[in-house]
């Protein structure tokens, strides 16, 4: 398949040691990227009631290094973590680290100077500070949202800008970013209404990573997708909501099946996408899951190329337990690099 090309249609359907000795957890890329929650956890409250420490830019730059460093790792297990280590931070920190990782990938499929890559991804992680502490309240509610929280969350991008001012952040490329990630290509969004050329070329990434992981995270308010379905919704929304152009092109970063993916395979397993394939439709897949013996012991790698182990369709987590499958530990799949 040409990705140039790509088309909503085809979205359907003990510690471990290294070959030197060393334990392979001090290369673990999740273990980078708890620990980069964990920071942003502490840090952002603190930004949100204008009590942030005199070094806060250089401790939010540490931490998407952190974010840089758990991505060259590996950037396959740092993918995988937005699907699977989702439960160990606040909705609010968690989304904001997703999106991170997405962003840093895009800005290096884009060839962006290491600057901007930067600037990129210490907006993701700040880009919603404005309403942090309501967060994983409107995540939790199922309700249509009354006036006050409306206003609050399209007036979050202009408040979140304000609190990285107050707190002595001047970076106008990040500042840019995170005023703008809820633009829209047609002029519908918030909070300035701007369109197309308008919006910033960095902020467009945002936005289109914001809304990847949004789309794939649990929430109360909205059905989780599958990653496949929610790039193709992307695809869908191109030049309504989402630049065009870049939609493809985060398609072609993370893969139709982006690693970490449950899927169903023709004879029944479920599996989880382990590595990306030579083409994009058949990843490299561990079965986790046999639909007549039940869990599997260990996961056993599948041939997706041909016969009764290519791809049915791709399941959403909840989807997969449905269907009895286990609760994935991350090191079962990706060994040390996956490591808590």
């Amino acid at each position: 398949m040409n990705l140039d090309k790509v088309t909503a249609a085809d979205l359907q359907p003990g510690l471990p040691m290294d070959d030197s000795g060393h334990s392979s957890v001090q290369r673990s890329a999740v273990r980078k990227l708890n620990a980069a929650g964990q920071q942003l956890d502490a840090l952002l409250p603190l930004v949100e009631q204008g009590m942030a420490p005199p070094d806060v830019a250089s401790q939010l730059d540490a931490i998407a290094s952190l974010v840089a460093r758990a991505v060259m790792v590996d950037a396959d297990v740092a993918v995988a973590s937005i699907l699977h280590n989702q439960q160990r931070l606040p909705y609010s920190i968690r989304h904001s680290l997703n999106s991170a990782i997405v962003v840093h990938l895009l800005g290096q499929a884009r060839q962006l100077p290491a600057q901007d890559v930067r600037s990129l991804t210490l907006a993701a992680l700040t880009m919603n500070v404005g309403m942090l502490a309501q967060h994983q309240r409107l995540q939790d509610c199922s309700a249509e949202l009354c006036s006050d929280d409306r206003a609050m969350v399209l007036a979050h991008c202009e408040r979140s800008v304000a609190l990285l001012q107050a707190a002595g952040i001047s970076d106008t490329r990040w500042l840019e970013c995170v005023l703008h990630h809820h633009e829209n290509e047609d002029g519908s969004g918030y909070p300035l209404r701007k369109s197309g050329a308008q919006i910033p070329p960095l902020a467009r990434l945002l936005a289109l990573a914001d809304r990847y992981c949004a789309r794939v995270s649990e929430r109360a308010y909205r059905k989780t997708m599958a990653p496949n379905l929610a790039l193709r919704d992307l695809l869908l929304d191109a030049n309504v909501t989402v630049d065009g152009n870049l939609a493809p092109m985060l398609i072609r970063a993370l893969g139709i099946y982006p690693v970490g993916t449950y899927v169903r395979l023709l004879n029944g397993e479920v599996a989880v996408v382990a590595k990306r394939g030579l083409q994009s439709t058949t990843p490299q897949v561990e079965a986790v899951l046999c639909p007549r013996s039940g869990p599997l012991a260990r996961s056993e790698p599948r041939d997706t190329r041909a016969g009764v182990h290519g791809i049915r369709d791709a399941l959403t987590t909840a989807q997969a337990a449905a269907l009895q499958a286990p609760p994935l530990r991350m090191e079962q799949v990706w060994g040390g690099r996956a490591a808590l």
